[in-house]
């Protein structure tokens, strides 16, 4: 157990730390406010978190920074967040984010998430995993060619072109598209394709073959690999993270954004934990990152999770704007998806 003394070292430490960059010594701590040790003092605390792995000291510099674990114990026991964003970023977000198709709100998302923090925004996309049908229509686009237009319950929209065996007039499109619309909507195309193909042998119609076609074309388009990773701001890591000379940690850093599979895994796994999660250096299992910091919260249409969003930024953050940042922006991106 850490006592509050100790606390109190670590706390300004950190946050010192955060703020300028540069190894913080024993004078600078005893000039801190509400720091009523003496520099020898501070120096025996300071020797006891750096036996306990909580600081370290870089090179031959006199000051110490942060471990990994030093900023868990931070970011765990002693960061105090403000309850509420203030009002004007709450709004500068909310304004943003209108309700508008899945990919088009990632894509704002996640530029609007390394804007306001400074570091890279990213956004795992919905699944389209079993997605059910809101809307269906069919246009007619020449000889023996159709549009089919599918709207899910996501609200993303699929164009699927139909070559079809003869052509169709617009009240046969019509025909078919009511009947579809009539019975169908709210059914996932499981559902749809087992009912549809018992009921098209009672329905005594010229437009069965086109309705088939439609499935076949819509199940396809929905059901596709759909989990795509949304990625903006990544030039802001090489200034923050202070890695303009290390050529080799620039290029793991980037293969990670180029390859995106393990970035993935890492969002879909912190898409099953409830609300905000914080993986720092090597929690993320991935090494190219291990001077990186991840904040990542779920988000949701209709009560239901359904990707992760988050901030990649060095482990020298500042958390206590950056979460609060995370968690509203994936409130209010739920609201958006959900209208």
């Amino acid at each position: 157990m850490m006592n509050k003394r100790a606390q109190q070292l670590l706390r300004i430490l950190v946050e010192r730390y955060i703020e300028d960059g540069q190894p913080v010594g024993s004078r600078t701590l005893s000039e801190s406010p509400g720091m009523d040790l003496s520099p020898a003092s501070i120096r025996n605390v300071m020797a006891n978190l750096e036996e306990m792995g909580f600081i370290t000291s870089p090179h031959t510099s006199a000051g110490r920074i942060p471990t990994a674990r030093g900023y868990r114990y931070f970011v765990d026991t002693l960061l105090t967040t403000k309850p509420n964003v203030k009002e004007e970023l709450r709004q500068q977000v909310e304004a943003q984010l209108n309700p508008d198709t899945p990919q088009r709100l990632a894509n704002t998302t996640s530029q609007l998430l390394s804007e306001l923090t400074s570091f890279a925004g990213v956004v795992l996309t919905p699944k389209r995993t079993n997605l059910a049908i809101r809307h269906i229509e069919f246009l007619s686009m020449g000889p023996k060619r159709v549009l089919l237009i599918l709207v899910a319950t996501d609200g993303s929209v699929q164009n699927r072109f139909l070559q079809t065996d003869r052509d169709y007039s617009n009240d046969e499109l019509l025909e078919a598209a009511n009947f579809l619309n009539k019975h169908y909507v709210g059914c996932s195309f499981l559902v749809m394709r087992e009912r549809l193909h018992a009921e098209l042998k009672q329905l005594q119609s010229d437009v069965t073959s086109l309705m088939t076609a439609a499935l076949d074309a819509g199940e396809s388009a929905l059901n596709e690999k759909s989990d795509t990773l949304v990625l903006s701001g990544e030039h802001n890591l090489i200034s923050s993270m202070d890695l303009g000379h290390n050529v080799d940690r620039l290029k793991q850093l980037f293969q990670v954004f180029e390859q995106k599979t393990a970035l993935m895994q890492l969002l879909d796994f912190s898409q099953k934990a409830q609300g905000v999660q914080i993986f720092i250096g090597g929690e993320s299992g991935m090494l190219p990152l291990d001077e990186c910091a991840l904040v990542t919260s779920p988000y949701a249409i209709d009560g239901e999770i359904v990707g992760t969003l988050g901030v990649i930024g060095p482990t020298r953050m500042a958390y206590e704007r950056v979460i609060p940042i995370v968690d509203v922006t994936a409130r209010l991106l739920s609201n958006a998806l959900s209208q």
